[in-house]
């Protein structure tokens, strides 16, 4: 299997859910505490595979503790419309503080909320589309978040669609294992995350894209990171990632929860001429003010500029 570099948000969905009311029967779902006034964010990344357009994704129902949220409608969206860094705004819901976990979302891959075949797949530059297969419709995210009672709530979802989505044989697109499509989504509430953006001065690499990764602190392995790991994901274990501009360099990793992580720049290169970016090296880089790119402390609310030079 080869992997497809995407990053799918149906966490936009799982968003949506909650901007709609809730009926007294449902209210076991929340934690019991203040009510505190929470939006919901949905954001995406971006794919290194040019010749894909588009990721549409078909949410059918969203449950939260098992119990499907009222008036939620069936709901199709163009993951890709929001990338590099970018958010959208789904809704504003007031919520009891306490911690929110057990989610999952229901997908209908086979007909759009209008009706129409597929409802899950992915639009290709020229027009064309391939049916995103899966072999189970739901997702049990791994994952939960925390509604405080003394800050604003800004929830962020990341559907890290590069570890949920791979290429089968030539060009058929499948989902990744049930187990793997778990942990492909992170939620962050946004008081409690800080951001790293740099810059990286690459003339000496050729590469077609370079992608940095962060890992929680040691916890990176390039004898197992750079080789297929599961249904084909290189990087399996990454918590964010990030494409370089390949025009201005610039970098960004939005919503990093705190602590201490490590960051490892990929070089990818199209060497088929197919449009199709495979990886091809671990770049050696070194930061332009000396810091150790093995020990990256993030805190809420601080942003980090981290600019690197290529070792030559």
């Amino acid at each position: 299997m080869k992997k497809l570099n995407l990053k799918i948000v149906a966490s936009i969905l799982m968003l949506s859910a909650f901007i709609i009311s809730c009926s007294n029967d449902n209210d076991e779902i929340y934690s019991s505490g203040e009510k505190s006034d929470t939006n919901f964010y949905m954001t995406d990344a971006p794919t290194d595979n040019a010749n894909v357009k588009g990721v549409i994704v078909t949410v059918a129902d969203v449950k939260v503790n098992g119990v499907s949220i009222e008036s939620f409608s069936k709901t199709t969206i163009d993951l890709m419309q929001y990338q590099n860094g970018m958010t959208k705004l789904l809704g504003n819901l007031e919520l009891n503080t306490g911690t929110y976990s057990n989610i999952t979302l229901e997908l209908d891959n086979e007909l759009d909320a209008n009706g129409d075949a597929p409802g899950s797949y992915v639009l290709m530059t020229d027009g064309s589309i391939e049916t995103l297969q899966n072999t189970s419709n739901s997702i049990n995210i791994n994952d939960s978040f925390e509604v405080l009672a003394t800050a604003t709530n800004n929830i962020v979802l990341d559907f890290d669609v590069r570890k949920a989505i791979v290429t089968e044989g030539t060009s058929e697109f499948v989902f990744v294992s049930k187990s793997e499509l778990a942990n492909s989504i992170r939620i962050i509430n946004e008081v409690k995350s800080g951001e790293i953006k740099g810059n990286v001065n690459d003339i000496e690499s050729n590469s077609d894209k370079i992608i940095v990764y962060a890992y929680a602190k040691g916890t990176f392995d390039s004898s197992k990171e750079t080789k297929e790991q599961g249904s084909g994901v290189l990087f399996a274990n990454a918590l964010n990632s990030a494409s370089v501009n390949s025009v201005t360099g610039k970098y960004e990793l939005n919503f990093l929860a705190e602590g201490d992580y490590e960051l490892h720049y990929a070089s990818y290169k199209d060497e088929d001429n197919d449009g199709k970016l495979e990886f091809s090296t671990l770049l050696e880089v070194e930061s332009v003010t000396g810091l150790d790119l093995n020990n990256v402390s993030v805190e809420s609310s601080l942003n980090i500029n981290i600019s690197v030079n290529l070792k030559v």
